[in-house]
């Protein structure tokens, strides 16, 4: 078959032109479908690299010169001082690059060309600078070269579109052609309601003569206290953005409209199903892109992600740690932790890490860090700017411990770096990240991992607990708040930890690094290849991933099981009403309810936080003990002009106050959290809860003033 890639990053091969793991993950997949007999072409922007380009390759100038207008139409609430309306007026043209089997077309113009340092526009960009609309016009360029100048062959091509923020008008726009197939390839989570500006896609949609029912997919408005609070405080959490009355989520026309989703791991399509026990679950099961979600779903498959054949290829012996550290002035002797990413202080968990970094070595001075936050492109003469000011300061705080570096490195140093290392650190947050290709290249080397426990990463088996025979390193809680102070303590604790097992236990380092080791070597891209190529044979012939019944359960879409699967699997059903302490639904497959079964779904609703479900179930217990543990977890009492807020749950970890002025965090710990707000509010308490076992929930409280009732049996009581 003809593989299409559309990809705003592509050149996995050479780091003059690679940011992030997008390269490598386009180019590796690109590769491995050309060594199993295919065609591959990807369509890509130039990105100003043309020179270097003919410098290193054989590259071909194509006589594709196509002269077009991108029509852009502003939000004037966003670009204040712009006009309604532009025109951008640009020439593009087409380069060839045939590398390894695969065809690369570079496009090239006017907008096409900018930023060649950073390649992406800055988010920051918005509003002021027209450069923040270069993935635009490679959207709109890579169509009209993709349509008009490709030569497809007989057979439909399959479009694999990376990432739906660059490519949401793909799917829309080919819908209708028989020519193609289109599949969006999911590579990290971006806010899955972000949106663009409805005016300006009305008007691109008419550019290629394409009608989409874009009232479809518009949100219901949102009304309330809750609803408020969740839009105001969710765009901290990097997991959800704030709406506009013209927006319209891209991500949802691109499911309402492609022929498969495809997903790099479970774990990512799992999240981006239910955003399970985050802050936005409860928000997003109000919006239109929920629903499009679960109407996809049998469209949805997970084709996985690799480990770097090359570098599975690599001889770890060949690789000298005491050299390479002593050359980066540390010390060889000691255990060494490792953490390379890109530089996104936020995303990555850095600023969390060097304040761990900070604390470690304040109480125990004989570890080394190597910290690689890559700033700039890397390759020879380039000099790469400091990217945290912070970051330096706790580096130049602790010589001969902590060897710091921005630059992007080849791969032969990054494999030497690799080696040298015991441990490596990703403390992401927000689930930003997908397979995480960076942590499997160092697992594989028998580093150790000390990662978040995100969703989208279980695959790494970090997260499972010590005892468990499989489990590869350490994890820390997943995070979804700005430099988080409870983040950077376990982060800390972990490093200790793990330091200490280095030391004391060697017998159980060499267990963690054989399973990691073993675990990311088995991460192919042959595998992760074959099964994208027999998925895409599949849709081509009219057969669909489908949706399982177990998937459908335990994400707790009931809704969408058919009559026979509740006879035939009524246990699995059972069993995911029973943990969500959903008596509704648990009682279609246990019609005869006891008081067991009552006690159990009332323990679930309330370890979830769940305080709707379990007031129900206290009633038809008829338990003044469990009554008064539910209304009797916020109690507020006048204080002058303002309020004293007392608030009880054993297993909150943090409460955070989201008022209309702002956020106020009570104090406390242990299940105990109280603050005295100097003004009355107006409306329901709005509180974001974080519990021990990392999941977030919501509680809208009454403003009135409950009785005062003593929880009984609960262990809750206080002076």
């Amino acid at each position: 078959m003809h593989i299409v890639k559309f990809a705003f990053e592509s050149v996995g091969f050479d780091i003059r032109l690679m940011r992030g793991g997008l390269a490598s993950l386009v180019w590796n997949l690109a590769r491995e479908f050309a060594d199993q007999g295919h065609r591959v072409s990807v369509i890509t922007p130039a990105h100003g690299c043309l020179e270097h380009l003919r410098a290193h390759y054989e590259l071909e100038e194509l006589d594709h010169v196509d002269r077009h207008t991108v029509p852009l139409v502003l939000d004037r609430a966003v670009w204040p001082g712009h006009p309604a309306e532009l025109e951008l007026r640009l020439t593009t043209r087409a380069h060839r690059l045939r590398h390894e089997g695969v065809d690369i077309y570079f496009l090239s113009d006017e907008y096409l060309d900018l930023l060649p340092e950073r390649i992406y526009p800055a988010r920051t960009s918005e509003g002021h600078d027209l450069a923040f609309f270069k993935p635009l016009v490679f959207q709109v360029s890579g169509l009209r070269f993709l349509r008009a100048h490709l030569d497809l062959g007989a057979e439909p091509a399959v479009v694999q579109a990376y990432e739906p923020y660059y490519h949401y008008l793909l799917p829309p726009v080919l819908r209708t052609d028989p020519r193609f197939l289109v599949v969006s390839t999911l590579a990290s989570n971006m806010p899955i309601n972000q949106q663009v500006h409805r005016p300006q896609l009305e008007r691109l949609l008419e550019l290629f003569d394409t009608d989409a029912d874009l009232d479809a997919l518009a949100d219901p408005p949102a009304t309330g206290r809750l609803a408020a609070a969740m839009t105001s405080q969710l765009p901290s959490t990097h997991l959800a953005d704030r709406p506009t009355a013209d927006g319209i989520g891209y991500y949802a026309l691109v499911a309402a409209n492609c022929d498969l989703l495809d997903f790099l791991t479970p774990g990512q399509l799992d999240f981006y199903s239910t955003f399970r026990d985050t802050p936005f679950e409860r928000a997003f099961q109000d919006l239109t892109v929920a629903r499009i979600v679960r109407e996809s779903a049998a469209r949805q498959f997970v084709g996985g992600c690799a480990v770097p054949d090359g570098w599975l290829a690599r001889d770890p012996a060949g690789a000298d740690r005491a050299r390479l550290l002593t050359a980066r002035g540390l010390d060889p002797a000691l255990p060494t932790f490792y953490h390379v990413a890109r530089f996104s202080v936020h995303h990555k968990g850095q600023v969390e890490l060097f304040r761990a970094i900070d604390a470690v070595l304040a109480v125990d001075p004989d570890i080394n860090f190597v910290v690689r936050c890559a700033v700039a492109a890397g390759g020879d003469g380039v000099v790469s700017p400091v990217g945290d000011p912070f970051f330096e300061e706790v580096a130049n705080r602790h010589p001969g411990r902590v060897r710091l570096d921005w630059s992007m490195a080849g791969e032969d140093v990054l494999h030497r770096e690799a080696v040298a290392a015991d441990f490596c650190l990703f403390p992401s947050k927000f689930e930003l990240d997908s397979f995480l290709i960076a942590q499997g290249q160092l697992m594989a080397c028998g580093a150790v991992p000390i990662g978040t426990a995100q969703e989208v990463t279980t695959h790494y088996r970090h997260q499972l607990p010590r005892e468990h025979p499989d489990v590869t390193g350490f994890a820390v809680p997943r995070s979804f708040t700005e430099d988080d102070p409870l983040l950077a303590a376990a982060l800390t604790d972990r490093i200790l930890e793990a330091a200490r097992i280095h030391r004391e236990d060697p017998a159980e380092y060499r267990r963690l690094s054989d399973n990691s080791r073993a675990l990311a070597r088995r991460f192919t891209w042959r595998k992760a290849a074959t099964t994208r190529l027999a998925t895409f044979a599949a849709a081509a012939a009219g057969v669909l991933p489908g949706l399982t019944p177990e998937r459908a359960a335990g994400y707790g879409w009931f809704e969408s099981l058919a009559d026979t699967d509740w006879v035939t699997h009524r246990r699995e059903i059972a069993e995911s009403a029973l943990g969500r302490g959903d008596l509704a639904n648990y009682r279609r497959c246990v019609p005869a309810v006891d008081r067991t079964a009552l006690e159990q779904l009332f323990a679930a609703a309330y370890a979830r936080a769940d305080f709707a479900r379990c007031a129900e179930l206290a009633v038809l217990l008829d338990d003044p003990g469990r009554t008064a543990l539910v209304d009797g977890r916020c109690l507020v009492e006048p204080v002058g002009d303002g309020l004293r807020i007392d608030y009880r749950l054993p297993h909150a970890e943090s409460v955070l106050l989201v008022l209309p002025t702002g956020e106020h965090r009570l104090a406390g710990a242990e299940g105990y959290f109280t603050t005295v707000l100097r003004e009355r509010p107006q409306g329901p308490l709005v509180l974001l809860l974080r519990l021990r076992d990392g999941r977030s929930a919501w509680d809208e409280c009454p403003l009135e003033t409950p009785r005062r009732v003593t929880p009984v049996g609960a262990g809750l009581e206080r002076d």
